[in-house]
């Protein structure tokens, strides 16, 4: 009789065929992993079932809702695709310990904060060196761009067509590549940026577009740390309160566009698919998501409705 195979070999070819269906896998391998060896190391034999699932989701006690949920929909996906092989493979029902997703209120920043940022970014340290002009012009971007801040540290050289004012965002979320075209505006800071990155590195350490004040390439957590502290030097930190993240500004991108398109009188709902496109989404639904009712989007959405209601043969149900 053939010896089943471990839930750890089991996992490995799971993740490995869905690697080459495209799929990257980064943080769910590693939970199916540590699924696989917890049943493995409890003795499961068999098919996949709803209680081994369960009692692995549930691991930390401590942990949230949330956490736990999000486990059961990784394994769940494992299961559907074990189902196929073994009969008696149990799926467990969707959402069985809650939601796995919960949307996070963006934090929508003004222009003036914006602008606060920027001249908070002109002041770090060594004033004339690279490391201001680095965030200065890096977070511009991001922020008339609505790049993710992925997207914006793996920029190579030859992703930004500097003559033209377009920037190639290659192989990103999704395997997905687009092409942004930059305002005049954005288009000559990064131009400004580059020729004084040249001149500060004439012997280049690496292809990146945004370097360090090193020369070389700005790991994520780097650029974490120094915007968590120019936060607090503008006192955005107040307690009990989340504090305004970096990728906040792609979701106020997208709420200033819609806002600027409202005033124009722009058809919004062709528009959304420009945005959605121009953002990188695979759905529009995704796009959605960036999406916040803030006071001045309600302020000209309602003026639009009045005048809508106001019209000849309009009538509001009473």
């Amino acid at each position: 009789m053939k010896k089943q195979k471990t839930m750890v070999a089991q996992v490995k070819e799971y993740v490995s065929y869905k690697r080459n269906l495209g799929f990257q896998l980064r943080i769910e391998a590693g939970q199916l992993l540590n699924f696989a060896k917890y049943a493995d190391k409890s003795g499961h034999a068999g098919p996949v079932t709803t209680e081994l699932i369960l009692r692995w989701a549930r691991l930390p006690d401590k942990a949230s809702p949330l956490y736990q949920a999000r486990r059961v929909e990784v394994v769940r996906c494992f299961a559907k695709y074990q189902a196929i092989f073994f009969s008696k493979t149990e799926i467990p029902p969707s959402r069985i310990l809650g939601p796995a997703h919960c949307r996070t209120e963006p934090y929508i920043y003004s222009e003036q904060q914006i602008l606060a940022l920027l001249k908070a970014c002109t002041q770090l340290t060594p004033v004339d060196g690279l490391r201001p002009r680095t965030y200065t012009t890096m977070f511009g971007l991001i922020a008339c761009t609505g790049l993710r801040i992925s997207e914006a540290l793996k920029l190579s050289r030859d992703d930004v067509d500097l003559a033209n004012g377009v920037v190639l965002i290659a192989e990103t979320k999704f395997h997905k590549s687009r092409l942004v075209p930059l305002d005049p505006s954005a288009s000559k800071a990064i131009n400004k940026y580059a020729k004084f990155r040249d001149k500060y590195h004439p012997i280049s350490k690496s292809k990146m577009f945004f370097l360090s004040e090193s020369g070389l390439s700005l790991p994520y957590s780097t650029v974490k740390h120094n915007f968590k502290l120019l936060r607090e030097n503008l006192g955005w930190c107040t307690k009990g309160k989340r504090p305004p993240r970096i990728q906040d500004m792609r979701h106020s991108f997208a709420c200033r566009r819609l806002f600027l398109w409202y005033k124009q009188g722009v058809d919004i709902n062709h528009a959304i698919y420009s945005l959605s496109t121009y953002l990188g989404h695979v759905k529009v639904t995704d796009t959605y998501w960036y999406l916040t009712g803030i006071p001045e989007l309600f302020a000209v959405a309602g003026n639009k409705f009045e005048k809508y209601a106001l019209k000849k043969g309009n009538t509001l149900a009473m």
